[in-house]
């Protein structure tokens, strides 16, 4: 058996430890914070006082209640769980008495860092944390082991741990973590700890229910949207709506009468908000506010203008970044039989999530606090302590489940406008909640981007050479210009020559550059980032090269596809599943698409049917995923099936177009989600082949829509190459 050595060193134990009472505590990253009653007032001091720790990842209470700290934020994907049944892996424990809650970056911050990263961005929730939260777990169950061996006098050696029960083998006496919690949290750790071998995993890799689910289903979940404070103010805010435009002047007068207004605030140099005692009453207070904007130097800017400066992107020599090269492609697309040219575009997206950005911050001149749902923890804190004008110190944010991320929620400008609000009203909770209006023209947007791809084969319908040009947006050139300034490799996902983002395939003759062109419209990293549009790009066209030469889609990828046999066997998976070269039902057509991206080898084949009116019917995808190893396969099952639904909104529906400066769709009625009819049935095959950890969360996302697109034009005869489908011409040629 294969078993991972850890060593603890004590004094990184006790830096992490803290022996504080009745309960224990160790080997985990995460502080006492809120579940559903954090937002009582002075509810992170009561847990405090119930909950000891002895060290930062697992706390025992008396009862044998197992609270595991999670340090990662829940938005829905399962981190949660996840990180917790990793824990409880190496610990031991009763799962049925497992808990979880979140540290605050406050305590993180003073503890020096002792759990790790908040960040959950790039699927990483989980393959970034698995070694130090099953380390947490392990050197816990081994203090236990002792606590009790002490007690009974008895060597370490001839005791075990299960089920939050220690049983010394030869006498058989036996008893519970919570016994001997007080006594193992005065031990020092243990030198060195053995993680399981993965084939001796009892919880993990087990489907295990859901650790949220419940609170969720009987409404006891708190998010952002539904926080309560005592004394707590709502807040609705209205950003200039061209980018890069500022607040030239308000007229408050003309609605500080109206019911429930409190006052209405600048907020920086772009924004104005009013406060009032509820929301609605802010809302509509602020719809009738009378505002002048200076829309400045972004006035023009266009959809129309955009496309020119990506269509010159496309050709120039200016600006260029190259992400992956070998062979010479010019030479040999000079000497092909057969070349094959096209161009496709992809558009602006909104995260659109379905809980709108929002954040409720109390500042006074001594502290400020933030209750917020983020995906970055550390990243908020640091920008509370920006926005208070106070020292870290003296500032903490307080996690809340997300209603939805996807990369949004990474950025903090909604926690910033918070604090802005609430340091003009000293003393009094504000939550400034986003309306939908607000959040869908202030997002940081999906990049735009268009792709010119030249392949050429040889006389036996053999690739020999492939060129790919990017034209369109940098999301790290907005974030960190000076990060780019060698290019940004992240525009490269799917076409790099090694890494979690490599090619799936092996082409003689390769070059895929970068001509970046930055409008001045905000981008961000948006759920799958840029592997999305990559992966249509990249699967589109190899179909269009498959079908130039004559070949079988399938048949062609193989043969390019020998020196990456982990993700040939997920596209092998999903052909064999879906039926791939026997014949379909009548009037449906197959589509391939395979790629490898955050770690994870994906593949789907989707099956569509177009009638003659050019109605679109998605019948059926078949996915596989090879993650490596698999924490929860039914938790893995639902996060590809909810990635093809975001996967596919985008590909059917998602377009942001740009008029007078700012973005003209405002609600779901202009950027709409599939609907649950439109939805096809999802077979998802989890193939962990062992070894390594990939992302769960957004790399199904990418080979959705290029499979569907494929199969389209199996049954249509049409290449699609700019999108949404939405107003694409259908009918069969």
């Amino acid at each position: 058996m294969s078993k991972e050595r850890i060593d603890v060193s004590r004094r990184e134990f006790l830096i992490r430890s803290t022996a504080l009472g009745a309960g224990f505590s160790l080997g985990l990253y995460l502080p006492v914070v809120h579940r559903g009653a954090l937002a009582a007032e002075g509810a992170a001091a009561k847990l405090a006082t119930e909950v000891h720790e002895v060290d930062a990842w697992v706390v025992i209470k008396p009862d044998d209640t197992v609270i595991i700290r999670i340090a990662r934020s829940e938005m829905g994907q399962g981190t949660l769980t996840g990180l917790a049944q990793m824990v409880a892996e190496e610990l031991e424990c009763d799962w049925s008495k497992v808990m979880t809650e979140y540290p605050t970056p406050g305590q993180n911050l003073a503890r020096d860092k002792i759990w790790g990263s908040f960040s959950t961005g790039g699927s990483i929730g989980i393959r970034g944390s698995h070694l130090y939260v099953r380390k947490g777990g392990a050197v816990a169950r081994q203090m236990l082991i002792e606590a009790a061996a002490n007690a009974w006098k008895v060597p370490m050696k001839e005791c075990r741990a299960a089920n939050s029960v220690i049983t010394h083998l030869p006498s058989g006496r036996t008893t519970t973590y919570g016994k001997v919690a007080a006594a193992a949290a005065e031990l020092f750790p243990p030198e060195q700890v053995e993680l399981k071998d993965p084939k001796a995993w009892k919880l993990i890799g087990k489907s295990v229910k859901r650790l949220d689910t419940d609170d969720k289903l009987n409404g006891k979940q708190v998010f952002g949207a539904d926080l309560t404070l005592p004394g707590m103010l709502n807040a609705a805010i209205k950003a200039c709506p061209v980018f890069g435009g500022k607040l030239q002047s308000f007229d408050a007068n003309k609605i500080l009468t109206l019911p429930g207004v409190r006052n209405v605030v600048r907020v920086d140099d772009d924004a104005v908000a009013v406060v009032a005692d509820t929301w609605w009453q802010a809302k509509t207070a602020l719809e009738t506010l009378p505002i002048v904007w200076d829309k400045g130097p972004n006035a023009t800017l266009s959809s129309a203008s955009i496309d020119q400066m990506l269509n010159e992107g496309l050709t120039s020599n200016e600006k260029v970044y190259t992400g992956n090269k070998n062979g010479n492609v010019k030479a040999v697309l000079k000497d092909a039989v057969k070349t094959v040219e096209a161009t496709y575009a992809y558009p602006y997206q909104a995260h659109a999530t379905m809980e709108p950005m929002n954040a409720t911050a109390r500042w006074t001149k001594d502290r400020c606090e933030v209750w917020c749902p983020t995906q970055n923890g550390e990243a908020a804190l640091d920008a509370v302590a920006e926005a208070s004008g106070l020292p870290i110190t003296q500032c903490d944010v307080y996690k809340i489940h997300l209603g939805g991320g996807f990369g949004r929620r990474g950025f903090q400008d909604y926690v910033k406008r918070a604090v802005a609000i609430a340091k003009q009203l000293p003393g009094t909770p504000i939550k400034l909640l986003w309306s939908r209006e607000e959040d869908m023209t202030h997002d940081f947007y999906h990049p735009i981007t268009k792709c010119k791809l030249v392949g050429g084969l040889d006389a036996k319908g053999n690739l020999t050479g492939l060129r790919v040009r990017i034209s369109g947006q940098s999301i790290l050139a907005a974030l960190n210009p000076k990060a780019v300034q060698n290019g940004d490799m992240i525009t490269f996902q799917g076409f790099l020559p090694e890494g979690d983002h490599e090619i799936s395939y092996s082409v003689p003759n390769l070059l895929v550059d970068h001509a970046m062109r930055n409008p001045p419209v905000p981008p961000g990293f948006w759920r799958g980032v840029n592997i999305n549009q990559n992966a249509i790009y990249m699967e589109c066209f190899l179909d269009e090269l498959a079908h130039a030469a004559g070949k079988d889609p399938l048949a062609f990828r193989r043969k390019l596809m020998a020196k990456h046999p982990k993700s040939l066997a997920v596209l092998n998976a999903v052909a064999e599943k879906a039926g791939w070269g026997k014949p379909a039902p009548k009037g449906v057509h197959r589509g391939l698409a395979v790629c490898k991206t955050f770690g994870s080898h994906v593949a789907a084949c989707a099956e569509v049917s177009v009638d003659a009116k050019g109605k679109l019917t998605i019948q059926r995808i078949v996915a596989a995923t090879d993650p490596g190893h698999a924490v929860n396969p039914q938790q893995i099952e639902a996060q590809v099936e909810g990635s093809f639904v975001f996967g596919l909104s985008a590909l059917l529906y998602g377009e942001c177009t740009i008029k007078g400066g700012a973005v003209e769709q405002t609600n779901f009625h202009e950027y709409p989600s599939m609907l649950i009819k439109e939805m096809p049935k999802v077979e998802v095959i989890v193939m962990p082949s062992g070894g390594f950890w990939g992302g769960i969360g957004e790399p199904t996302i990418a080979v959705a829509a290029p499979a569907v697109l494929n199969a389209i034009f199996a049954a249509t005869g049409k290449r699609i190459r700019h999108f949404p489908l939405k107003d694409a011409d259908l009918r069969p040629v």
